[in-house]
């Protein structure tokens, strides 16, 4: 599960350098030839950062994060590695590795990002607990940014329901900030994840913050903004979610305070108006059903004559059971590959994807694949 050193060197590059890294290991190059490509000093791009940095430097550095990680019980997954979180690797720049302190389990679940006003008032932070709450409650993991205001809120919603959460840093997952919520961290760890993409030890810094954002709309399947300003981060990471091709929706606020000027602009932009919990599950179309029955451990299996078609039955939405028929059991697709075979863009494959895994039919392979179990036997 931990991530080869050379991997976690590649972490270290520019960020700008990821997206090119990404599709280097999609097509099968190895990290140290990719790694030997970024640091060789060649071509007049980025000549800069290339006299400061070599491979040997780099994999020093990722030698010593591993180290501090390992010491502090946060594991490394690399993009290739199957326990990469499959909807952060559809991303066009996913971070080649993804520090995780907590439970590997909170990635198995759909996900919701929720956002707003680190100044939140005191009905934003009112409607983000009880909605976090809700969700949890049906089996949805609640991501946010561990920041004050509704970020919190939203992460001790989760947690009162016994559900879980994921908070994502600007920091080093074992750096919390704000420092006061180093206890919520600590719950959070039991009941859920944080994750970073910066290394451990890493502090927190102005421009990390932003970068996240696409973490904290990667991880999820869709953004609910529950109150931001004119200029609040929260619209930087809706935007970034409709780039990702995820649903972006928005809580109506106060019009006589101006605290939620940016939400409102979204919704005048055609983010749909939530109300109440419900609002999000039905825009998802999730399954309440089944993610109660996998609240509770009730999943029954299916009777050994029905094989594929117990799977795909009249519970599986159509348009999930049309992605299953074109794949071969056993055989790996991507996300390019399935969008060829089904005439859908991978915003749209991704929904249909997830459901087909919660129901046993797909499981995730390395590098963002997907492959189809075969259960005819």
């Amino acid at each position: 599960m931990t991530a080869p050193c050379d991997v976690v060197a590649l972490s270290l590059l520019p960020i700008w350098r990821w997206r090119l890294v990404g599709e280097q290991l999609r097509a099968g190059q190895t990290a140290a030839a990719i790694l030997l490509q970024h640091c060789d000093g060649s071509g007049a791009e980025g000549r800069g950062w290339r006299r400061r940095l070599n491979a040997a430097e780099l994999r020093a550095r990722a030698g010593a994060a591993l180290e501090r990680g390992s010491r502090l019980g946060i594991a490394a997954i690399a993009v290739t590695d199957p326990l990469y979180p499959v909807a952060l690797a559809a991303i066009v720049d996913p971070p080649p590795v993804l520090w995780v302190r907590g439970q590997m389990a909170a990635f198995e679940r759909p996900a919701v990002a929720m956002v707003g006003s680190r100044a939140g008032s005191a009905y934003a932070l009112a409607v983000a607990e009880r909605l976090a709450a809700h969700l949890a409650g049906e089996g949805v993991s609640i991501v946010s940014g561990l920041a004050r205001g509704v970020d919190s809120a939203a992460h001790r919603g989760a947690l009162s329901a016994g559900g879980c959460t994921i908070a994502v840093l600007g920091s080093g997952a074992d750096i919390v900030y704000p420092p006061e919520h180093a206890p919520l961290a600590d719950a959070i760890v039991r009941h859920g994840a944080v994750v970073s993409e910066l290394a451990p030890g890493t502090p927190p810094r102005p421009r990390f913050f932003p970068q996240r954002n696409r973490i904290i709309s990667g991880l999820a399947r869709a953004v609910v903004v529950v109150e931001a300003g004119d200029k609040s981060g929260s619209l930087i990471t809706a935007r970034m979610a409709l780039d990702q091709g995820r649903d972006v929706l928005a809580v109506p606020g106060s019009i006589l305070n101006g605290r939620n000027r940016g939400g409102h602009r979204l919704l005048r932009d055609g983010a749909k108006i939530v109300e109440s919990a419900d609002d999000i599950l039905e825009e998802l179309q999730l399954d309440l059903e089944a993610s109660r029955s996998r609240r509770a451990g009730a999943r029954e299996p299916s009777p050994p004559s029905q094989g594929v078609a117990a799977g795909m039955s009249t519970g599986t939405p159509s348009a999930a059971r049309r992605v299953l028929a074109r794949l071969v059991p056993g055989e790996a697709y991507d996300l390019d590959a399935l969008a060829e075979l089904t005439g859908l863009q991978p915003a749209e494959l991704l929904p249909r994807l997830f459901e087909l895994e919660i129901r046993g039919l797909v499981r995730r392979a390395g590098g963002g694949q997907f492959v189809r179990i075969d259960r005819s036997c």
